[in-house]
């Protein structure tokens, strides 16, 4: 197969959702499909006894949530797949934000119950941002929930998605009798009993068929028929180069505990989604098709192996192809090194590959040299943009509980915060370290992992700051900035690139500075023009 085949061959997405609505259980349903596992297991159903295939940290096992983004690949009807299993937790939302840069389309996974809630209006705003080709995936039929054309309403209003339906359910809950198929006109019936195989179905080609009345009931096939007539006198018909251009959205319906409705997203997700898209460096455009090799660390993920004080960095690869023990130039550094054994994904299993083609997704052995980011090429000077840190909302200070253990502290720390976990700030005054987070449970995951996989035990304390916020003078030589420098001085702080940051101590602090100080910009995002 050539290089271009194997581009169009390539589908690397997204799922991404509020907590809860069924995300990994997806992720999980889309690898039974592509026989990648024999057997799905739930985040939360102990029936099930196997854990989620793709949540492989200790803690995300006894939480039942998903907090590191895991990379999964598989083959389906020819197409190599890649996913990227996003945590839905609002306080990991950076670790999403990031490895949206990394994805060519998205599924948002919705619960028909609760329909769109705050997490996902903010993660599709950053897909509508960079035009990301976006499916729905209505989830959770078999229970009861709000009407079907209620939600496709609230699609509309509340995350300004253009949608149209390919597929659509015959009653909910206790009713649910199973899904029409518009995409391939066909319908297939829910039985509801099997948790662990994929459901048999019954097609039916024509709605006018007999047999479906004597199925589904007289009542349930007019209440579909009207339904669907409805459907085509408002919403437009699917339009590939509208979704390809993030201008229309799919919608799908089933439930994904039940391995009921999948096959049909997926069959129709690998027909349309886009191949690896070009992407966007400070040089230049980057296309997929170009022959010399560029890609960017999305992630870095220490101890993948427990045993094995192993930093992998995740690499999406952009254009060209990757091979193993060919040397590569780090950009940042201006360095050229050779991976011996690149890594593709199955969650915690790895496998070491010789080729890897625009799209995919490879893990690097890393010693410390990757910060998230970085680029890598076969020479020319590249920078892809996109990748930024924010400003945190939280902040503590980090005490070593343990003086025989502060060297694995510092380690540990320094690794974690590498991985993007959270952001480490050294206070200019006195060098004590502040840690900043987007949301609370990071703080007892860091403490956590600190304990578990660095044998290194921390304390925190209140620190009370307002925000972080990058500085970047007009002029660094200035007597504005000096004394900005005198007057803050109990407030800076330095980032772990060596950048200045502003901690202040409150939103009125924070006006007063921007008033006093107009040649001093201040910014909320670490990337910045």
């Amino acid at each position: 197969m050539n290089f271009k085949d194997q581009i169009k061959r390539r589908r690397t997405f997204g799922i991404i959702s509020h907590p809860d609505a069924g995300k990994t259980t997806l992720t999980e349903k889309l690898l039974l499909f592509g026989g990648a596992i024999q057997e799905a297991g739930a985040v939360k159903n102990n029936k099930i006894k196997k854990s989620a295939t793709s949540d492989f940290m200790e803690i995300e096992r006894q939480r039942g949530i998903s907090v590191a983004t895991s990379v999964l690949a598989f083959i389906y009807k020819g197409k190599k797949i890649n996913i990227l299993d996003t945590p839905g937790h609002k306080d990991f939302a950076e670790d999403t934000f990031r490895t949206l840069t990394a994805v060519d389309s998205v599924i948002v996974v919705v619960d028909v119950a609760k329909g769109v809630e705050e997490q996902t209006e903010k993660l599709v705003e950053v897909c509508r941002m960079r035009n990301i080709p976006l499916i729905v995936f209505i989830n959770k039929m078999d229970r009861e929930g709000k009407d079907a054309f209620d939600l496709l309403d609230e699609l509309e209003q509340k995350l300004g998605l253009s949608v149209t339906p390919l597929s659509f359910p015959i009653g909910m809950g206790y009713d649910f009798k199973g899904i029409y198929n518009i995409y391939e006109k066909n319908i297939n019936l829910f039985s509801g009993d099997s948790k662990k195989n994929i459901e048999e179905t019954i097609a039916f080609d024509t709605l006018e068929s007999e047999e479906l009345e004597r199925i589904i009931g007289p009542k349930a096939a007019s209440e579909l028929r009207e339904n669907l007539e409805l459907v085509a006198g408002v919403y437009p018909s699917f339009d590939k180069e509208n979704y390809l251009k993030g201008a229309q959205h799919p919608v799908f319906f089933g439930s994904a505990l039940n391995n009921f409705g999948v096959r049909e997203l997926l069959d129709c997700f690998i027909e349309i989604a886009p191949p690896p898209r070009p992407k966007k460096a400070e040089e230049r455009l980057v296309e997929a098709s170009e022959k010399e090799m560029s890609g960017f660390v999305f992630k870095i993920h220490a101890n993948m192996d427990p045993k094995h004080r192993d930093r992998l960095a995740f690499v999406k690869i952009v254009s060209g192809t990757f091979e193993r023990n060919k040397p590569y130039l780090h950009v940042r550094q201006d360095k050229s090194l050779k991976f011996s054994s690149p890594n593709a994904f199955f969650a915690e299993k790895k496998e070491i590959v010789d080729i890897s083609y625009p799209g995919d997704i490879v893990g690097l052995h890393d010693t410390g040299n990757f910060k998230i980011g970085d680029t890598l090429t076969e020479g020319e000077i590249l920078h892809y943009k996109g990748i930024p840190s924010f400003s945190p909302e939280h902040f503590r200070y980090i005490n070593n509980a343990d003086p025989m253990k502060s060297k694995q502290l510092y380690k540990g720390i320094d690794q974690l915060m590498d991985e993007g976990v959270a952001q480490l700030f050294t206070l200019e005054i006195n060098g004590r370290k502040v840690i900043g987070t987007v949301g609370a449970l990071q703080f007892e995951v860091i403490q956590y992992r600190l304990e578990h996989e660095y044998g290194a035990k921390c304390t925190y304390e209140n620190f009370p700051v307002y925000k972080a916020c990058w500085i970047d003078p007009e002029d660094p030589k200035n007597e504005e900035f000096e004394e900005f420098k005198r007057v803050k001085q109990k407030f800076l702080a330095k980032d772990k690139r060596g950048q200045l940051v502003f901690l202040a101590d409150s939103q009125f602090s924070l006006q007063m500075a921007q008033q006093k100080y107009p040649s001093v910009k201040l910014h909320f995002v670490s990337e910045f023009d």
